[in-house]
């Protein structure tokens, strides 16, 4: 059973997403302001968390910030306002999703078994990567490694600081490198629903993408009114360290 952290000072709110959660068979907790959702999370493990940005005492964003400076949680970010800023930021500090409201109970719910399912499988990747196994990583045969296998992407000899999100849609177009992939085929593969935001989402995950790889933000290639595309490299045998 999952066990989620719904983060709202609105106690109507929290009942909604309790009972909805509760039907779905998720384990809830409450907290109805940022500093107690920051205590609870170093306390306790959370599969997920749902958090209202505009809070007293700790506003979303920066409880969000606090949690995830000492621990990975899929966060799901909740706000009365849509504008374009307050997405861009949260994707910016590794929110993986984001609802405005009102919203409809039974998506929120689609989305959090997403973001749940997504991560379990990840760990599971990690977990079972140890072994060396035949063509795992990619090498732009200079200074960029792409390791597949253990999820994540080595510069210059240092890990690259990508969010889950954006690290899932690296390896995505690197395992498809040279091939031409839309907008809409990327949101289907990696957010993995209906999307119903605008395109300035993936645009802002290949921007944090291309300022991690520094140097090598070229291998990223924009294909004008069609999507992007990963140029260059080859398969290599590589045992992670």
């Amino acid at each position: 059973m999952a066990h989620i952290l719904i983060v709202d000072d609105e106690a109507n709110i929290r009942r909604m997403v309790r009972k909805y959660a509760e039907f779905y068979e998720y384990q809830v907790t409450e907290a109805a302001d940022g500093i107690e959702a920051v205590n609870l999370c170093r306390t306790n493990n959370y599969d997920a968390v749902v958090m209202d940005i505009m809070m007293p005492e700790l506003d979303g964003f920066s409880a969000a910030a606090e949690i995830l400076k000492n621990k990975f949680i899929p966060m799901l970010m909740l706000s009365a306002r849509g504008e374009e800023y307050d997405k861009i930021h949260g994707f910016e500090l590794g929110i993986e999703d984001y609802m405005v409201k009102p919203f409809s109970p039974r998506e929120l719910m689609l989305r959090l078994n997403v973001l749940i399912t997504r991560n379990q499988r990840l760990q599971q990747s990690d977990s079972s990567c140890t072994e060396l196994i035949e063509k795992q990583a990619l090498s732009t045969g200079s200074g960029l490694l792409i390791d597949f296998a253990a999820h994540r992407v080595i510069v210059d000899g240092q890990p690259a600081e990508l969010t889950p999100r954006a690290c899932e849609l690296l390896l995505y177009m690197a395992r498809n490198r040279n091939i031409a992939l839309t907008r809409d085929q990327l949101i289907t593969e990696i957010w993995g629903y209906d999307f119903d935001g605008d395109d300035r989402t993936l645009d802002t995950h290949v921007k944090m993408i291309r300022n991690n790889l520094g140097t090598y933000r070229d291998c990223v290639c924009t294909l004008r009114g069609l999507g992007y595309r990963f140029d260059g490299g080859s398969e290599v045998e590589y045992r992670g360290v």
